[in-house]
């Protein structure tokens, strides 16, 4: 039997009086309980906004994960499994960034996963700059590494070459530059 006794609104009402971890504590034990899909769904999605406030990039992941899972629809299990991608790919976590995108890619129809593979590649793009405007030179070099090993155009190979080499010479790594420049 589905417990039904508590609605959205009691939910919101309850926790805006709460502090974020007070918050987390009462979402994370409301969750454990026997709730309808659309319910859960609330808890989870406002978990994975007051992870992300916090920068808990490990738990928030975890929380799409889990919205994926109580998804029906393909759709909606494509969107949280891209989240997720992304929440991983801002935290640096490639490995876990690619089992992920490949989740997504299985739940998602031809037209879709080419959508899907061009809009995490361009995340990527994205996480990458935004690192090298907030100085994070290292952070960055891994961002592009790794997009050197995705499907690109020549041009942005080349671009995103052009600034590894760059990054590598303001990181003081001349050998990496080097190897780098002989590949042009």
């Amino acid at each position: 039997m589905v417990y039904t006794g508590i609605t959205k609104s009691e939910i919101e009402s309850i926790i805006q009086k709460k502090g974020d971890f007070m918050q987390i504590e009462y979402l994370s034990d409301l969750s454990r309980k026997a709730l309808p899909v659309h319910v859960k769904k609330f808890i989870y999605l406002k978990l994975a906004n007051i992870y992300h406030r916090k920068s808990m990039f490990k738990e928030e992941a975890r929380i799409f994960d889990l919205l994926a899972l109580n998804s029906v629809a393909f759709s909606e299990r494509v969107k949280y499994y891209v989240k997720e991608t992304e929440v991983f790919i801002r935290t640096c976590r490639f490995n876990e960034a690619d089992t992920t995108m490949k989740k997504a890619l299985r739940e998602a129809n031809s037209i879709e996963k080419e959508e899907i593979y061009y809009s995490i590649k361009d995340f990527y793009k994205k996480v990458a700059d935004d690192y090298v405007k907030q100085l994070k030179r290292n952070s960055a070099t891994k961002v592009y590494e790794k997009l050197l090993n995705m499907r690109l155009t020549d041009f942005e190979k080349e671009k995103i070459k052009e600034r590894l080499i760059e990054l590598y010479e303001k990181l003081g790594r001349f050998n990496e530059a080097r190897r780098l420049e002989g590949l042009n």
